[in-house]
This record gives structure tokens, sequence and C-alpha cells, in this order.
């Protein structure tokens, strides 16, 4: 193409797409480029043909298996559920991408304890029938929760015996509110999402912050925190794409890079 551009953009990945897409809104003429015949890169949704091409080199799948339409299949390589109240969710809006995504809500998340799969309460009716937690739990909970949205670090009347959140770890403010093992569990890996213990050793505040985000995103939409694109999260790329489209900007798939003149 004989036509000079500001920027040259190289893969179409979530983090190169939102880059076009505020290039091109900031009126910067903008070339986005990829070796591969779909938006996305490594957090493509892709068809059942396309599937097969990434993984088996395949063209398409193979109509012995009876698999169906290809277009059928909406797989994500990097499957993850966004927080209804997050900084990404912040971004889709205020760049108005959402014009072309679906959303939807979650219809809840689970855990698995003690032999059986329990729902991870979303609203008050919830939380009051769940099983995960007994009777004096609950209002120990609760009264955690209501410290969790009031606080704030700026104000030290929100603090917990004016415990420094910043300074002193998770495990001291689980020891204030006199929260047992089995709320600690529940507060950690249920609703902040940690993988292990560790995190009662880092400072308070970060476990506050997972815990406020995390009930934020329940008042946002309603019955869940999370939300998807309802035809996977390769929807955020090629939403960002058509921002930067909009704004003039020219994208080319299937096109590997032979060389870079300086």
């Amino acid at each position: 193409m004989d036509k000079e551009y500001d920027f040259i953009v190289l893969g179409t990945g979530l983090k190169e797409c939102i880059l076009s897409g505020l290039l091109s809104t900031n009126g910067y003429s903008v070339l986005h480029m990829d070796k591969r015949a779909y938006y996305g890169g490594e957090s493509a949704s892709l068809n059942l043909n396309d599937l097969f091409k990434k993984f088996e080199g395949l063209e398409k799948a193979p109509e012995d298996a009876k698999l169906g339409s290809s277009r059928d299949y909406c797989v994500d390589l990097c499957p993850k559920l966004l927080m209804a109240d997050g900084d990404l969710v912040k971004i889709l809006l205020s760049t108005k991408v959402t014009r072309y995504l679906e959303f939807k809500s979650v219809a809840g998340s689970f855990v698995y304890k003690q032999g059986r799969i329990h729902k991870v309460p979303a609203t008050t009716g919830d939380a009051w029938r769940s099983s995960l937690l007994g009777m004096m739990e609950k209002y120990r909970f609760k009264t955690f929760l209501d410290f969790v949205m009031a606080f704030d670090q700026n104000n030290k009347r929100t603090w917990p015996n004016n415990m420094d959140c910043t300074k002193v770890p998770m495990s001291e403010v689980y020891s204030y509110y006199k929260l047992g093992d089995n709320i600690q569990e529940f507060v950690g890996h249920a609703v902040c999402l940690y993988l292990d213990e560790n995190y009662k050793k880092e400072a308070a505040i970060i476990t506050i912050k997972r815990a406020k985000l995390y009930a934020y995103s329940v008042n946002r939409y309603g019955n869940s925190p999370y939300i998807y694109p309802v035809w996977g999260l390769g929807g955020l790329p090629e939403g960002f794409s058509r921002l930067t489209a909009v704004h003039g900007g020219v994208y080319m798939l299937n096109k590997p890079l032979i060389k870079l003149h300086e």
C-alpha cells in the first residue's frame, strides 16, 4: 500500500487493539497488521475450523468427526471472566466499545467444599440461605463486609482499630473481626479469588480492594459479579478494531511481516 501512516501496529491481541483504538480516536492514522487470519492473537475466540488449523495443522475440522457447523463454535484461547465493575469494563464504557459488543451476566460462581458444590452468595437472600457459613459466621461476615464497603484509606475513622491497612497483614484484620478459618477461606478464595494462603501475610489493603471490587460488581448488574461477552473474549479486541476502523484505521489480516525498513 503506497501510503504513510503515523503508526503501524503489529498483532491484533487485546493490548494492541486497545492501543490502535486510542491512537485512531486521537486523530492518528493507523495501519494494523496480523499474520493470522483472525483477530485476537492469544486472546482470540476461534471457530471449529480455526481451532483445528491452529492445534492440528488442518485446514478445517474433519467431516467424519461429525462436530457440526464450524460457526457454531466459539472457543476462547484464554478464557477469563470480567468483573462487572473492573477496570477493563470501565475502559470499554469510556471508549464506547460496548456499542459493538453484547454481554451476559454469568449466572453464578461455585465452590467445592467437603464433597459438595456450593453457590457463592451474590445477594443478601443468597447469603442467608447459603450453607457455606454458619449463622454466627454470617453475622461476623456481614460486619466485616460493612467495614470493607465503608473503608477509605484516607479516612482514619474507617480503619479497623486504627490499623494502617497498607502496613498490617490481612491476618491481623481477620483476627480483629474474629473471623474463623471458615470465613477466611470464603473471603480469600470465593470472593477475592486467591489461589493460596500467602495473601494473609501481605498488606491488608490488597485484599480489602479485591473484596470491595467483588461487592461493587455484584451491585452493578444484579445476580453475579461476573459478565462475559456473548461471542467470547475474542469480541474485545474485535470491538476495539471496529473503533479503530470507524476512525479511519486500516486492518490487514493474514499478512506476515517480511521485513522492517529503517
